[in-house]
């Protein structure tokens, strides 16, 4: 979402300013460029150079100075008419309360208050004192920016510079990239509740054997970050994956399928999408200790039994949010899709080659629906949740 995007990148005078450097460095990674602006604060935390070498472009810090020899390229209005979308991070409560107030007496609040909200929004991060956050004029400042329509990234919990501890530390810079994303993204999906599985599920032998799959769990997060981008209050229900959560949901581990179930029972939602690669079996009893091996020919005989079936079952409910399938096949994906959509009861469900997938960064996927099938091109997987969101958006409106 961010590729291609021209991002004003503004940063005031606090410690979190280092972080910025990082911030604009995956800015870049996403496709986007990035244009920098700094106050004089910010320059006595970290140098101009440090920007300009970092995205190629120069750095602007002087309400002064015109952009170019032509004196009528005025910084403060061009630089907004150009950009998709401008960024204040860290914010300090100062900046924080100047915007607020619609004062302007730096390059980087005329930008604020010069800019067409309508074709470049302002998102800030605070970053402060957890006494200068919890103040009152402080929150009154962000209570009217959040008015205003400015998209305010609320500060983490942690330790601070300072010495003490609590809310104000700005996020982290991978969190505020994601969190950009929200800005060019329809917010279909406000006031729903969305379930998402993900990952593959573990299911015992032993204390330390297991039976499990090879699902990276990449697209499940992706659609869990899609969905949150798009508005909705996601909770992810994952199983065994080192990938880190998205910005903005809630994610709940689990291993097993019966655990899987039993976590997505006790939850409530409008939309369900199971994405996870859940195991089909699992043994009938589990070994309370290792099994070992004694010989070569003493090879042990494991019994299973079959495991829930998540979407079914959710399917089935009185009230049944609305499910969304995956199906992982390596053939006849459309017959056998379908086939397993009608068998599930669920309105739509997205098939794909699972081995072509698993582990990868991209997908190509079929949507089966009562209406027949709907091919989707090979696109990343980021790309393939926005646009799978999208689709389930549409459906649910209509």
């Amino acid at each position: 979402m961010l590729n291609n995007k021209h991002i004003i990148l503004g940063i005031t005078g606090g410690i979190a300013a280092y972080k910025s450097a990082e911030l604009a460095r995956l800015l870049i990674k996403k496709g986007a460029r990035v244009t920098v602006v700094m106050t004089d604060g910010a320059k006595e935390f970290i140098t101009p150079l440090t920007f300009s070498a970092l995205t190629n472009q120069p750095v602007y810090d002087d309400l002064w100075t015109s952009r170019s020899a032509d004196s009528s390229s005025i910084a403060h209005i061009n630089l907004t008419r150009e950009a998709d979308a401008m960024l204040i991070a860290p914010c300090t409560a100062n900046v924080t309360a100047k915007i607020a107030n619609g004062l302007a007496d730096d390059l980087l609040t005329n930008l604020a208050l010069a800019r067409d909200p309508a074709n470049c929004p302002l998102a800030i991060a605070p970053a402060m004192n957890v006494q200068m956050w919890r103040n009152p004029a402080t929150q009154r400042n962000i209570a009217q920016l959040r008015n205003d329509g400015v998209m305010v990234f609320d500060p983490a919990s942690g330790e601070q510079a300072c010495g003490e501890i609590g809310e104000g530390r700005m996020l982290e810079p991978a969190d505020l990239v994601d969190a950009l994303e929200r800005l060019f993204v329809p917010q279909n999906l406000t006031g729903k509740k969305v379930i998402i599985t993900a990952g593959p599920t573990f299911e015992a032998i032993d204390p330390v054997r297991g039976i499990t799959n090879r699902s990276s769990g990449k697209m499940g997060y992706a659609l869990a970050h899609a969905a949150a981008c798009a508005g909705a209050e996601v909770l992810l229900i994952s199983g065994p994956t080192a990938l880190p959560t998205p910005f903005g949901v809630t994610r709940i581990n689990v291993e097993s399928a019966q655990q899987m179930l039993d976590t997505c029972l006790h939850h409530t939602a409008d939309v369900f999408i199971a994405v996870a690669a859940v195991a089909d079996w699992r043994v009938t009893e589990i070994a309370t200790q290792k099994i070992k091996k004694q010989n070569d020919a003493d090879v042990p005989t494991l019994s299973f039994t079959q495991n829930p079936d998540i979407l079914h079952t959710i399917a089935q409910q009185s009230n049944p949010p609305y499910c969304v399938g995956f199906a992982a096949e390596t053939e006849n994906l459309a017959e056998y899709g379908q086939t397993k959509r009608r068998k599930k009861g669920i309105p739509l469900l997205i098939a794909n080659n699972g081995p072509a997938t698993f582990g990868a960064d991209d997908n190509e996927v079929l949507l089966l629906d009562d209406a027949g099938e709907h091919a989707l091109p090979r696109m990343s997987k980021s790309q393939l949740a926005h646009q799978l969101i999208s689709e389930i958006a549409k459906r649910l409106s209509s």
